[in-house]
């Protein structure tokens, strides 16, 4: 069952919906997935502002990201994705990280405009595409930027927020799994050869038990795995997992060259198996496969 946003207005109304959660029969495990930058809808007002072409705007996107989880949703979990693209807004941010360089107007005085991720144009609105290239031709209304956050973003994670609680009421604990995917060129020397990159914000946005039995299931796959380098986790691995309240949260990079081709973004042949690994190793974890016990919400 798919549920989604209702009633968007403002810039949520150029998506329909902005977001889905696809609802399990039956929620029988302590998971939630994320999928917060696989969106693809590309509203044509937005082409029309970006000095960049709909290809080009891609880099930013995690693609086909919600796709490779989708099965989860039949082994018992809810599934939370977006159907904007990151390139339009940025979930896995601060709420106001925003770069003044961008905007006509002011901005709130509550904004973050000294960020790393904002000195890298990669900000709640971003003002570049993941491989550097200016997204719009001027300058946008500061206006803008706090309707989408008003609009999208805040909706978002109001949502996120009432999976996470809403299973860790009925489950005791509730495991948040926020899944992304990285382009094969960002990887340095040490990490050139991961197919997975799991990060845990070194070691405090869940227990090390989680990170462990994924590892595990991922190299028992033959997968080459390294945690937290370069990506230890982003504002929604970080912001959410609360490990001593029993609410832990883990990000999964899968390297795009492993089921699609970087340049078209088209998939490959081994789109499908990947998609049948990525299942059993969340099958293998969830069931206690991996003999694994994670600490439950603490008493009130």
């Amino acid at each position: 069952m798919t549920i989604s946003a209702t009633e968007p207005s403002g810039p949520a109304a150029l998506f329909d919906p902005p977001f889905v959660v696809d609802e399990p029969d039956r929620h029988a495990i302590p998971f939630v997935f994320n999928t917060g930058h696989s969106g693809a809808v590309y509203p044509a007002s937005f082409l029309a502002a970006s000095r960049l072409d709909g290809l080009s705007l891609r880099r930013s996107e995690d693609a086909h990201v919600d796709r490779l989880f989708a099965p989860v949703v039949g082994l018992g979990a809810p599934l939370l994705r977006a159907h904007f693209p990151r390139a339009f807004l940025d979930v896995n941010r601060e709420p106001y990280e925003l770069d003044p360089r961008m905007f006509e107007g002011r901005l709130p005085p509550y904004a973050n405009t000294r960020s790393m991720r904002v000195a890298g144009g990669l900000g709640t609105v971003p003002r570049v595409v993941a491989d550097g290239q200016e997204i719009y031709g001027g300058r946008i209304p500061a206006t803008e930027a706090v309707a989408r956050i008003e609009t999208l973003y805040k909706p978002y994670h109001r949502t996120l927020r009432g999976l996470i609680q809403r299973t860790a009421k009925s489950h005791g604990c509730c495991i948040l799994i926020d899944c992304h995917s990285m382009p094969s060129t960002s990887l340095g020397r040490d990490d050139a050869k991961a197919d997975v990159i799991l990060g845990d914000r070194y070691g405090t946005a869940c227990t090390p038990a989680l990170i462990d039995a994924f590892e595990a299931q991922f190299q028992a796959r033959g997968f080459r795995v390294v945690r937290n380098k370069p990506y230890a986790g982003g504002f929604i691995t970080e912001h959410y997992g609360e490990p001593n309240l029993g609410r832990h949260a883990l990000q999964i990079e899968i390297n795009r060259a492993l089921y699609m081709n970087e340049t078209s973004l088209a998939l490959t042949a081994d789109f499908a198996g990947l998609v049948v690994a990525l299942e059993s190793i969340v099958a293998a974890v969830a069931t206690g496969s991996a003999e694994v016990t994670f600490p439950r919400m603490a008493a009130e």
